[in-house]
């Protein structure tokens, strides 16, 4: 279900964070689906459960998934999943076009990289 990558610099929670948002977003986790237990998901990627905590608290965080004390911890309906993933990649996005500006690359480029872009 998810890999590591021990080549990626970002933190082992982050990555778990990550991977499990895009298998909800793809509808591999589904609306309501049950997530593995803390200790089930740490034993089958071989790390610390506390990561895997910390990766389910930001999930819960940002509205991916909530918990039911005793039962365990569920997807959340896709739409708030949709939300945040969108607001990621706007975030992203203004970030490369700040980028983009800081290296010169003109408005005009970048609206024509647009136009030209399929709908």
């Amino acid at each position: 279900m998810i890999n590591i990558d021990y080549s990626d610099r970002r933190p082992l929670y982050e990555q778990i964070t990550d991977k499990l948002a895009g298998l909800m977003l793809a509808g591999v986790l589904k609306p309501g689906e049950k997530l593995p237990s803390v200790r089930s998901l740490a034993t089958e990627l071989s790390v610390n459960p506390n990561t895997i905590s910390r990766a389910y608290g930001e999930l819960e965080r940002i509205g991916y998934i909530y918990s039911v004390v005793g039962k365990g911890s569920f997807v959340s309906g896709k739409e708030n999943i949709v939300e945040g993933e969108s607001a990621k990649l706007l975030k992203e996005m203004e970030e490369l076009l700040n980028k983009a500006k800081s290296m010169g690359i003109s408005r005009t480029k970048i609206e024509e990289l647009l136009k030209n872009y399929p709908s």
